[in-house]
């Protein structure tokens, strides 16, 4: 597996209203989600349909993507903070993992 930057995009409705809700959990949630360093973590909001969103997860490289998927799947902080944002979600998220193409 290359060793660069890994971004993850997270496709996401919220119900209908909740689009605050979402900006004020990622605000709560945001220092948690990026402590361990190397993540960095932005939210795009379709002008179009102001309930469908990415969250972009940037990761600086394949060891600390990593690290953050057996966070997402062993921490109990974590499961806690993923319960509370599905709970925001109209549907189940569409996940992406994008790696630059090397040159």
């Amino acid at each position: 597996m290359p060793d660069g930057p890994v971004e993850l995009h997270l496709r996401i409705r919220v119900k209908p209203g909740g689009a605050a809700a979402l900006r004020a959990f990622l605000v709560e949630a945001m220092p948690f989600y990026t402590a361990p360093g190397g993540i960095s973590i932005d939210l795009l909001q379709d002008q179009a349909d102001p309930e469908r969103f990415i969250e972009r997860v940037r990761y600086v490289d394949t060891p600390t993507f990593e690290a953050d998927q057996q966070r997402v799947e062993s921490d109990p902080t974590m499961k806690g903070y993923l319960a509370r944002w599905r709970a925001l979600l109209a549907e189940p998220p569409v996940v992406e993992i994008y790696r630059p193409i090397d040159e």
